[in-house]
């Protein structure tokens, strides 16, 4: 069962990750009369909707008792404002983070973002080694390098770029290659720095998102 749960889960994440990518590009390329939406209206509505699911998740492991729903809550994040605090910090580099992916997609075909975005493997890998200590062995490093070669190859300049180059000026893409290479850095670092801090304490993963978005909610606005 357990076995099953986990390819299920993977499966659902692929689908969840590439329909996101395509969706957002879609998006954010249709062409249509009147304006654009604002990239930052959809980041503020998702991080609506995330604390919604993470309160809801709380009200379930609180057996959808209300009052033990807000004593949780006060307890856990009204009381330990310094716990809360520590999430300033990654609260604000995922806001940056999901504005920036906003940016790259609008000036990078799908193909190339998503194989690019696939750096944070990278950067997330060099932050658990520095700052949780963790050890990888000589497959996982391997690993690490095929990776950063199939990144590299897909930015090779090729005769099919030709194409591209008509919907994408040079500059417009080079502004989309930095946006996803800051969000890889942003998204490596903050999701360390998120993990050691649940290493560290004993409260839910759930409390912990309600207090992430808590502090991203503002700069969002």
């Amino acid at each position: 069962m357990s076995a099953n749960l986990k390819y299920l889960s993977l499966g659902i994440l692929v689908f969840q990750t590439t329909s996101l990518v395509l969706t957002m590009r879609y998006s954010r390329t249709l062409k249509e009369e009147g304006p654009r939406y604002l990239s930052s209206t959809a980041v503020v509505i998702a991080e609506l909707l995330k604390i919604l699911a993470c309160v809801l998740l709380v009200y379930k492991d609180s057996k959808c008792n209300l009052r033990t729903l807000n004593r949780v809550l006060h307890d856990e994040i009204l009381n330990k404002p310094m716990e809360t605090l520590k999430l300033a910090i990654p609260s604000g580099i995922y806001t940056l983070q999901n504005n920036l992916l906003y940016v790259a997609l609008s000036n990078l075909d799908a193909a190339t973002y998503q194989v690019t975005y696939q750096l944070k493997i990278l950067t997330t890998a060099l932050f658990s080694v520095s700052m949780l200590s963790k050890k990888l062995g000589v497959y996982q490093w391997l690993s690490l390098v095929i990776l950063m070669t199939g990144v590299a190859f897909v930015q090779w300049p090729s005769d099919s770029q030709a194409t591209a180059a008509k919907e994408h000026s040079a500059g417009s893409q080079f502004v989309g290659l930095i946006a996803v290479l800051i969000a890889c850095f942003s998204s490596g670092f903050a999701g360390v720095y998120f993990e050691k801090i649940l290493k560290e304490t004993k409260q839910s993963v759930w409390i912990r998102n309600i207090q992430l978005v808590s502090f991203s909610s503002e700069p969002s606005l």
